[in-house]
């Protein structure tokens, strides 16, 4: 996938002028010879960077000139002058797709990209007051991934090479076999051509397929696919194209191994398990029995099991008549479970990634792609699990799963409980799970969890994970949700954390 690569700062003066200014002589500007001058040139993108819509254009180039200290303060001008939420939330994405590069990982600064979905999450669950904090923060948090890219190499995405574009008609045939392939610029030009002439169930349908083929990246290709689609859902389809492109380049990542089509590498054994076991269950799969028993069975199998071990073991239950929903609850109790026993990035990347992959099996239209990413969801356990102990000492603390109380004696307020996140994290969980047990309102909970990202939070991954983690509780059946929830604890922010400044900023952008 080409790029372009600056070699000048690129600068901009924005200059207003009234009815009158027309009158002025050249003398009145004199005191702009303090100011560096700014060639026509430094106004315009590289000529090979690609464009987006005229109707969005002008506030991704704001965001993108508009310097870090000033962003907020711009952009809460533009809103109050009229711009909406969806043109925010488009310009953040396609400014992160054209600004930011998924390389060498689809993951620390590319987390400008990533977490949008997960800010427009946020909002859509936060009250309607709130409902602006988490965009405001993705936009300073775009400026400082931007500024990072800036000093690595500051890659800008170019535009699509229109003579390689395959015929629409062979454009999906096309995507699969360069992806196949892991052909950067032959898949580049597919998704292109797959993205001009496919339905959008189509395209989701591919993507999910090769976001759930390998772990490279600890999850983030599946994360992205996700992301980007359900960010593309709110904005417009129309904007898919350069978001497509980036997502492609993305899923094609195996920096420092040698073509993995053409070689036996481990982070490509589960999925090769995974068509083995295609063609051995036949449609009565989706169709089997809830079962709270295997799920728990499968719980215990998934904390000693290989990634290919955990793919036979899910192929086994489903063509014993046991319901994908068990084998999800399983799925989201272990990726909890890691919270509790490793608080930290892995077990964090455990639940956003279970997260991505089961919108993902929900979403996807095809059942045989539906069943790829439930059997590599079961994959990609073992592999956090390894990756957790590559990083240090693991707890063997089981998640709790407990019955639902009829006592409300020395229940925990929401108060005291988020006290707790920040002093005792293995408290907060337990005060957690027995408020929820004694019959508490989970959202009197979880909309404290998101006021608090918006008060503490400073990192994106404070975003995704209290995105993906307050989403799920839902997907979890009832008899598990408490459980799930209270792991939560591990990695929510508390009370007493320290605020992170955002509240003030806006307040003074506000006056």
């Amino acid at each position: 996938m080409g790029h372009h690569k600056n070699t000048q700062p690129r600068r901009t003066f924005f200059r207003t002028a009234g009815a009158t200014a027309i009158t002025l002589s050249l003398s009145e500007f004199r005191f702009l010879a303090h100011l560096p001058t700014v060639s026509a040139a430094e106004t315009q993108l590289p000529p090979d960077a690609v464009q987006f819509t005229p109707d969005i254009e002008p506030l991704v180039r704001l965001l993108e000139e508009t310097p870090r200290e000033k962003v907020i303060r711009t952009f809460a001008d533009k809103i109050r002058s009229g711009t909406s939420y969806r043109e925010v939330l488009a310009a953040l994405l396609l400014a992160g797709v054209r600004n930011v590069e998924p390389r060498p990982s689809v993951g620390f600064k590319f987390h400008a990209v990533l977490v949008v979905n997960s800010a427009h999450l946020a909002s859509l669950a936060a009250p309607d007051n709130d409902r602006w904090l988490p965009i405001f923060w993705a936009l300073d948090y775009f400026k400082s991934s931007q500024e990072r890219d800036t000093r690595e190499n500051d890659w800008t995405m170019s535009a699509v090479d229109e003579s390689r574009l395959p015929p629409s008609h062979l454009a999906q045939k096309a995507f699969r076999r360069a992806m196949d392939a892991w052909d950067v610029e032959a898949a580049d030009a597919a998704v292109v051509a797959m993205c001009r002439s496919s339905s959008t169930g189509e395209v989701f349908d591919a993507l999910a397929h090769y976001g759930c083929r390998d772990y490279r990246s600890i999850g983030h290709k599946a994360i992205y696919v996700a992301n980007s689609y359900r960010t593309l859902q709110c904005i417009g389809w129309r904007y898919a194209e350069p978001v497509l492109r980036s997502l492609t380049y993305a899923l094609l990542n195996h920096t420092g191994e040698p073509n993995p089509s053409e070689s036996d590498l481990a982070p490509d054994k589960a999925w090769r398990v995974t068509q083995e076991n295609l063609g051995l269950l036949d449609s009565s799969w989706e169709h089997g029995n809830v079962d709270p028993e295997a799920t728990l069975s499968l719980l215990d199998t998934l904390r000693t099991a290989t990634p290919s071990e955990a793919v036979e073991a899910t192929a086994t239950l489903l063509r014993q008549g046991i319901a994908p929903q068990s084998v999800s609850d399983a799925l989201f109790l272990s990726s909890g479970e890691m919270l509790g026993q490793q608080p930290g990035i892995v077990s964090l990347h455990s639940a956003t990634t279970t997260n991505a992959l089961q919108y993902a099996y929900r979403t996807a239209y095809q059942d045989r792609t539906r069943l790829e990413v439930l059997l590599q969801n079961a994959a990609f356990i073992p592999h956090f699990r390894e990756s957790m102990k590559a990083r240090g000492a693991v707890s063997t603390e089981p998640i709790t799963i407990t019955s639902v109380s009829d006592s409300h004696d020395g229940v925990s307020s929401v108060e005291e409980i988020f006290k707790s996140v920040s002093n005792n994290r293995k408290q907060a969980s337990k005060q957690i799970q027995e408020s929820l047990d004694a019959g508490s309102q989970p959202e009197s909970i979880m909309d404290a969890a998101r006021r608090l990202v918006f008060l503490k939070g400073n990192d994106s991954h404070d975003y995704k994970f209290s995105s993906a983690a307050l989403e799920d509780f839902y997907a979890v059946s009832p008899q598990f949700r408490n459980a799930y929830l209270a792991r939560a604890a591990y990695l929510l922010p508390g009370s007493e954390d320290r605020d992170n400044g955002l509240l003030d900023q806006v307040r003074e952008a506000l006056g």
